[in-house]
């Protein structure tokens, strides 16, 4: 049965995607969110199967999007470094030139939460945003068939 580990079980949930749990980091310097794959014992990428890398590469995609449209930034950072935290999780968060820990890493660095009232803005303006994006097409959450060189489907 999935379940978060304790330190991505005290993040904010925003939302749920086909694969993914989509959570919130309360730093108020960088809007960031994390992506969980919702399947047991997932420590990095090569738990998951073709089919879950290639949805999790799809969600990554719409959520650096979302984030890229809504918040103000020079750079996003996606970055997959579990040292810590031992479940595969995906860090999306936007960076500008003056934050406090430019140009550097985030890690271990400057925090600030959020006050509750713009905390809950926030994730609230992703949810909408992520929302909607999951009605373009490109993002749409269906399956994909691998065909092989008959053109037949793989199973």
């Amino acid at each position: 049965m999935f379940e978060l580990v304790p330190g991505l079980a005290k993040k904010d949930h925003i939302i749920d995607l086909k694969l993914c749990k989509v959570l919130f980091e309360n730093n108020a310097y960088y809007p960031w969110v994390f992506l969980v794959p919702m399947r047991e014992d997932v420590k990095n990428m090569t738990f998951l199967n073709m089919e879950d890398r290639l949805q999790l590469m799809r969600e990554m995609a719409l959520v650096e999007e979302v984030m890229t449209e809504n918040f103000e930034h020079k750079q996003t950072n996606v970055a997959m470094i579990g040292n810590m935290t031992p479940q595969l999780h995906v860090h999306i968060l936007c960076r500008k030139e003056g934050d406090p820990d430019w140009p550097t890493t985030v890690w271990n660095n400057h925090s600030e939460p959020y006050k509750e009232q713009d905390k809950k803005a926030v994730i609230e303006k992703i949810k909408k945003a992520i929302e909607t994006k999951m009605l373009d097409p490109k993002f749409a959450q269906k399956a994909h068939v691998f065909r092989g060189v008959d053109g037949q489907a793989i199973r």
